[in-house]
């Protein structure tokens, strides 16, 4: 039978196992999901609907899909305070932002 992370977890001394949560706490960090991002800008869904002039059944919706308009998700994270930028990364190349998306930023889509 397999074990617990946190058996697994014990075997390591004291220092590892700071290092290692450390490291999961900023693995976490780098990847959020649309409720966390809210939560961590200490946001309710009624706050962010009223920003965003919708419903907060509409704010809800838009933080369980799993497909979004990069319009809505600009204008989600906008209504955080972020800005929204795309990137493409590769394996064997540096990332490269893309461009012609400015309009995220406004909620509108770029033509």
């Amino acid at each position: 039978m397999g074990r617990t992370f946190d058996e697994v977890l014990g075997d390591f001394s004291e220092e590892d196992r700071r290092e290692i949560m450390a490291e999961t706490d900023r693995l976490e960090a780098e990847h959020l999901s649309l409720i966390a991002l809210r939560k961590a800008r200490d946001l309710t869904q009624v706050e962010m609907a009223k920003t965003l002039g919708m419903s907060q059944a509409n704010v809800s919706e838009i933080e369980r899909r799993a497909d979004i308009l990069l319009s809505t998700l600009g204008k989600f994270v906008a209504a955080t305070g972020g800005r929204l930028r795309l990137s493409v990364e590769y394996p064997d190349a540096p990332p490269v932002r893309l461009t012609g998306f400015s309009d995220i930023e406004s909620g509108e889509e770029a033509r």
